[in-house]
């Protein structure tokens, strides 16, 4: 993997030129990653120690927030000690690094949200044959093929990335490294195109997968409403409106991040829009799976009282 140019570290976004605001964003970028930590960890710990919650859709949630702790921990933490040390460097073999963790985790995250969604497909609307197509070793796999699947869309793209030469500086106008932001210093038109040309097949699958993924809501949703309990009715989408939400808002802004025109791009907007996409699922995913869950959330009470 090499780009025969003679970069060896990228200059990331910096968040604000006086230091009392550099400091205010370390604290509340230090606040949202605590945060995560937590929430994540809690469900980690409760499902692992709990032996009722060892079924298909725990696993799943487990997998789910081991993914979310990951995903956070590639890009917060770099941006946190940038802004509490007035620094805006990463080496090169970091940024190679940072890219391809973020885009693993991220991949196989969107990968496990699709499974999640058909899992309570299964669960809600053929109750009767969950046991046959989600078994546990189907789970387990199901899973797996998610991370690996994340594992080699990564590599691809990754390898394809930090092969393309750069010769248009080093500065990165996002506070991590992003592949859009890194093609932008690309010397070379036709590796380029090639590389958005790789980012749009990947983006066009995802967009498979997120009209999979809202087709089988729209059938829970219709056998829900055909539920004779009303307090049913309101648990089962006050449940499913804010999955729904957040796997939305994670497949739109992460879309637009990457496949936006450069003629509408600014740094405030990218970094708001990567913002949405990159740590605030993971932040708030813990709250969005247990608040309406109540056998998770007296597994949490167990732990926390044992505690």
């Amino acid at each position: 993997m090499s780009n025969g140019s003679s970069i060896t570290h990228f200059l990331l976004l910096a968040f604000a030129d006086t230091r009392e605001l550099q400091l205010l964003h370390f604290w509340l970028f230090l606040g949202i990653y605590l945060a995560a930590l937590l929430g994540n960890g809690l469900i980690i710990t409760a499902v692992a120690c709990d032996h009722r919650l060892h079924t298909p859709m725990y696993l799943f949630l487990l997998s789910l927030s081991l993914l979310d702790l990951g995903c956070i921990s590639t890009t917060l933490p770099k941006a946190m000690a940038n802004s509490l040390w007035d620094t805006r460097a990463i080496s090169f073999s970091g940024c190679v690094a940072q890219v391809f963790l973020f885009l693993t985790l991220i991949s196989a995250e969107f990968y496990l949200l699709t499974v999640m969604a058909y899992d309570r497909y299964v669960a809600i609307c053929k109750p009767l044959h969950y046991g046959s197509l989600l078994g546990s070793r189907a789970c387990v796999h199901m899973a797996a093929a998610a991370w690996g699947s994340g594992f080699l869309h990564a590599l691809l793209h990754t390898d394809n990335t930090f092969s393309i030469p750069l010769c248009q500086g080093n500065g990165l106008d996002q506070f991590f490294c992003e592949i859009p932001q890194i093609l932008k210093l690309s010397c070379s038109q036709s590796d380029y195109l090639r590389e958005v040309a790789l980012l749009s097949f990947s983006i066009f699958f995802a967009f498979q997968c997120f009209v999979f993924i809202v087709v089988s809501y729209v059938q829970i949703f219709r056998a829900v409403l055909r539920m004779p309990s009303q307090q049913g009715r309101q648990k089962a989408f006050s449940t499913c409106l804010p999955h729904l939400a957040v796997v939305s808002l994670f497949i739109t802004t992460g879309v637009f991040s990457y496949l936006k025109p450069p003629s509408i791009s600014s740094s405030f907007l990218n970094l708001v829009v990567s913002f949405l996409y990159s740590v605030v699922p993971p932040a708030v995913n813990p709250l969005i799976y247990s608040m309406r869950n109540q056998e998770l959330k007296d597994a949490l009470r167990k732990l926390i009282g044992h505690f």
